[in-house]
């Protein structure tokens, strides 16, 4: 075990759903009394101490014996009592006498190591955000206004002859260019996206492994950490695209070649869930790549097996972060398209005869609520999965004690 982002490696960790113990060998743990050092040879020292918590001093009486104790139910209350009563034993946790639940988990970082919750996890990814924005905000915004300059001029100069209804003076070879065009137009902004995500998930992955240990990381050590696997993710994301491809030419391509409408909609029921299935199966592939420094097909694998058996819950989690970051990205994004439209677009009508699309006034605006969304929203999404992937680990490899100890918590355990 390292200090680096990776924390552990795999190949060492314990079978799906032990959770290793505390080692028999350190001290304190052989299951007996830990007896108090004394001199070796004294003679005022009897071979036979006391346990703890039973001393007395010489010549003070005997205590009397402990009055016996009531019959107690199953929550530490005597048989029969009312709820709440008093008269039973309380049970707890040191330092917290008669408070039911776990002692506190050690908190190094930005979250507790133990197994997460959902509100622990958005909560992470917040709280990272906001203690190491000067590490954060610099990627995702670089990132996002590269993309969204970019698309601002592909959607400019290959948009400009869009057409997006038909009409007696619109030809159908005109038809076909300006879809060509929308296809291509789409094609190269997905494909920039694409590229500045792979990016941001890479560096924001190490960050946020760093947080979680408690520590710092510069925009440049992010960088330095991430891009020798930036190929590898990069290969990862394109074998995913291809495969979701691949699956849907062979579910759906038969019945569109038949012209067979049942065929086509039978293909897109079989797609989609597998699709959703598969991609959930996968999700964690990506932080499993850049923190253990695995190979992707490796990746992959770690993925489905940290999934199996919590993939409802991992598609619970996605859902409602993709459903918080839609919303949130809504609400900053189209204030500034509807300020466009109306004070740069020509209104209505423009937006009807497609004009208002390729407006300066309307591309710039709607590329800066865009760059903003985008800065809130990436990290946001990627520290939700980087958490996802650190509670797995710590569910079935008990990945907190090694966190521990790269963090230098002591007597962790």
């Amino acid at each position: 075990m390292n200090d680096s982002p990776g924390w552990a490696t795999p190949g060492s960790s314990p079978s799906d759903g032990d959770r290793p113990g505390t080692p028999a060998d350190q001290p304190g743990t052989d299951g007996g009394a830990q007896q108090p050092d004394r001199p070796a040879g004294d003679p005022k020292w009897s071979a036979e101490q006391p346990p703890p918590g039973q001393w007395s001093s010489p010549g003070a009486p005997e205590a009397p014996p402990a009055p016996p104790q009531p019959a107690t139910g199953g929550w530490g209350q005597p048989q029969n009592a009312p709820y709440g009563a008093q008269n039973g034993p309380q049970y707890g946790y040191p330092g917290s006498p008669g408070q039911w639940g776990s002692p506190p988990a050690a908190k190094p970082g930005v979250i507790p190591l133990r197994p997460l919750g959902l509100g622990e996890i958005l909560d992470g990814a917040v709280a990272t955000m906001r203690t190491h924005w000067r590490s954060v905000l610099p990627i995702t915004l670089v990132v996002a206004t590269v993309v969204q300059v970019i698309g601002v001029f592909v959607q400019r100069y290959m948009l400009k002859d869009l057409i997006l209804a038909p009409s007696e003076d619109v030809t159908a070879e005109q038809m076909f260019d300006s879809l060509g065009s929308t296809l291509g137009a789409s094609a190269v902004n997905e494909f920039i996206q694409v590229l500045g995500t792979i990016v941001v998930t890479a560096m924001l992955t190490m960050i946020f492994s760093r947080a979680v240990l408690g520590q710092n990381s510069s925009v440049s050590a992010a960088w330095r950490d991430a891009r020798p696997q930036l190929l590898r993710l990069a290969g990862l994301t394109l074998l995913m695209a291809l495969g979701a491809l691949a699956m849907g030419a062979v579910l759906v391509l038969p019945g569109i070649l038949a012209d067979n409408i049942g065929l086509i909609v039978l293909g897109f029921v079989v797609w989609l869930p597998l699709l959703l299935w598969l991609g959930i199966k996968f999700s964690l592939a990506s932080p499993a790549l850049m923190l253990e420094k695995s190979t992707v097909l490796k990746a992959f694998a770690r993925s489905s097996k940290l999934v199996k058996g919590a993939w409802w819950r991992v598609f619970g989690i996605t859902l409602l972060t993709g459903f918080i970051a839609g919303l949130l990205a809504a609400m900053i994004v189209l204030p500034f398209q509807w300020a466009g439209l109306l004070a740069f677009g020509g209104g209505m009508d423009a937006l009807a005869d497609g004009s208002a699309q390729t407006a300066w006034g309307t591309l710039i605006l709607s590329a800066i609520g865009l760059i903003i969304a985008q800065t809130i929203v990436m990290p946001f999404q990627s520290g939700v999965t980087v958490l996802l992937y650190v509670d797995q680990r710590i569910r079935r490899e008990g990945l907190d004690l090694e966190l521990a100890r790269a963090a230098g918590v002591e007597n962790y355990g």
